[in-house]
């Protein structure tokens, strides 16, 4: 894909004048601008946040592990699961992968030195700290932390006395860090791709980023703008949304899901832009169906604005409304199988190397698959009536979100882990916790359909002796998943210390970062590459071999 130039710094040249001696010390990677360091600060940042919301939710499994209370009360338990839900969602989720990979790789794979907007790059780590830290700051200040669940409904989001009005403003904060990312990485793909790469030689995982950066732009103003709106209420006592006040919370559930069902897909976008990147390196073939498989992610990004009240069905709109939205629901997963369908067919009649990457796709394909499925149900109106805010409802969201995005967060880490730190990983160890995790993700998550199905509420502190037997299970499960993430991070983390040196194109991959050593230097590029092939050609192979 690039000249051969491209690939000429070696190793020894990176430790000279690449990101890890160009400047030393704390200063130097918290004032930095390149874009490489700003993505290994948001890996830090967002994976010590991800071990805090996975104990928070140890914790609450172990809160029903049986009926009535066992390790906490009940205001103390709604304080768990709104933290919970508050970290993985807006700390974990939403920035993971574009912060972190795309960050790191989006300008490489575009042939570029940086993003187009440096300083507000850094800008935008900044802001997430600071958001994250007011969200922290809000757990200990009197009153405690908030109990409203994530979703901070109407009226009780204004009437509650716990700390509503910092949450909600760190996570205002947020927002802005991620409009920062999402116009820094337009600007970059529209004006900073190297010559010869048009539109559609772009590799998949920078279509999917280009479209989640116009969701957040777009999208996340309007949430911000109700999060001010809340916090007006709760201290001058305006009727927007409380109807003691003449207020409507529908108005409040309408503003929250214009923002985040879209949201949803940034989660999951990104995840998706990564598989496509990972299928076709492991099974040596290009990717089936390109031009399909990237206008999808423009379809999901642009339908998925229109769905947003299928989480409302209950909520008393009129038939009409709740046709056009269940019908809107359906269409947008037809993008979604799109994907699905195509990364299969790539697969078939591949040369497939089964390494960890791979295996955690595999993984993915399967739970997302579940995942939507069940979204179809939730999105039809008779299911939903009968579903609604059950168990039901909580397993689909942890099989999308956590089974989607969650799983790709980690195949990209073990993708881009060699790129990134110019170390290799213990690959043995990186499979069986693909097979642990799968092992354990099923064995937490499952038994929530059936509980849901069968009438189990979700968020509540207690539960009839019928579902003890299923609540034990989950328990169980989660415990697998706490040992499996050590597992994951242990191996990592060894790894980027005293890992053999890694190649500079271990998996055999043809995008750009696979054409620059190990790991990237301090610029990316000696000389802006020339893109030559079509994306995915592993006609390139014998070429970048021989670079290396």
């Amino acid at each position: 894909m690039a000249n051969g130039n491209s690939a000429a710094i070696t190793a020894k040249s990176f430790y000279e004048e690449g990101t890890t001696k160009a400047a030393t010390g704390i200063r130097s990677w918290i004032f930095s601008t390149d874009h490489k360091r700003i993505g290994i600060l948001y890996l830090i940042s967002i994976a010590a946040f991800f071990f805090v919301g996975l104990i928070v939710g140890i914790l609450m499994r172990l809160e029903l592990i049986a009926p009535g209370q066992t390790i906490v009360d009940a205001q103390t338990y709604n304080q768990l699961f709104t933290l919970h839900g508050v970290i993985m969602i807006f700390l974990f989720i939403i920035p993971g992968i574009p912060a972190v990979f795309g960050n790191f790789f989006l300008p490489i794979q575009l042939g570029a030195q940086d993003v187009a907007f440096p300083r507000l790059n850094l800008l935008s780590w900044w802001v997430y700290i600071i958001g994250a830290t007011l969200a922290l700051i809000s757990i200990v200040l009197p009153g405690g932390p908030m109990d409203t669940g994530w979703t901070f409904y109407i009226p009780y989001a204004v009437r509650t006395g716990t700390n509503v009005s910092l949450a909600i403003f760190a996570a205002f904060i947020l927002g802005f860090s991620s409009m920062l990312t999402g116009l820094n990485f337009v600007t970059t793909v529209h004006r900073m791709r190297a010559p010869g790469m048009g539109w559609f030689k772009m590799p998949l995982f920078i279509w999917s980023t280009y479209a989640t950066a116009w969701i957040q732009i777009i999208a996340t103003p309007v949430v911000a703008i109700t999060i001010l709106l809340v916090i007006i209420e709760r201290y001058f006592g305006v009727g927007i949304f409380d109807p003691a006040l003449g207020g409507d919370p529908i108005l409040y559930q309408h503003l929250f899901w214009i923002y985040s069902h879209p949201a949803v897909y940034i989660m999951i976008l990104p995840a998706m832009g990564v598989v496509s990147e990972i299928i076709p390196t492991f099974s040596r073939r290009t990717i089936f169906g390109y031009k399909a498989v990237a206008m999808s992610s423009l379809a999901i990004a642009f339908v998925g604005y229109l769905v947003w009240a299928h989480h409302m069905f209950t909520s008393g709109m009129s038939e009409t409304a709740q046709w056009i939205f269940s019908l809107l629901t359906y269409l947008v997963a037809l993008p979604s199988g799109v994907k699905v369908f195509n990364w299969v067919a790539t697969m078939y009649k591949g040369s497939i190397d089964p390494k960890p990457p791979f295996l955690w796709v595999m993984a993915f394909i399967f739970l997302f698959s579940i995942g939507g499925l069940t979204g179809l149900v939730l999105g039809s109106l008779a299911t939903d009536i009968h579903l609604h805010d059950t168990y039901f409802v909580v397993a689909h969201f942890h099989y999308t979100m956590f089974g989607g995005t969650g799983t790709i967060f980690f195949a990209a880490l073990f993708y881009w882990f060699p790129k990134m730190f110019g170390r290799m990983y213990n690959i043995k160890l990186a499979s069986l916790s693909a097979g642990l995790f799968f092992i354990a993700f099923n064995t937490l998550y499952f038994p929530k359909f059936i509980m849901g199905y069968i009438g189990m509420p979700r968020r509540y502190f207690d539960y009839l002796p019928e579902f003890a037997s299923l609540q034990v299970v989950s328990t169980i499960g989660s415990w697998l998943m706490l040992i499996t993430v050590v597992l994951i991070f242990g191996n990592l983390i060894y790894s980027a210390f005293k890992g053999k040196r890694a190649s500079m194109n271990p998996w055999g991959g043809v995008t750009l970062e696979w054409h620059i050593s190990t790991p990237p230097p301090l610029h990316n590029f000696h000389e802006i590459p020339t893109v030559k092939h079509e994306p995915y050609d592993f006609s390139q192979l014998k070429e970048l071999e021989h670079d290396s």
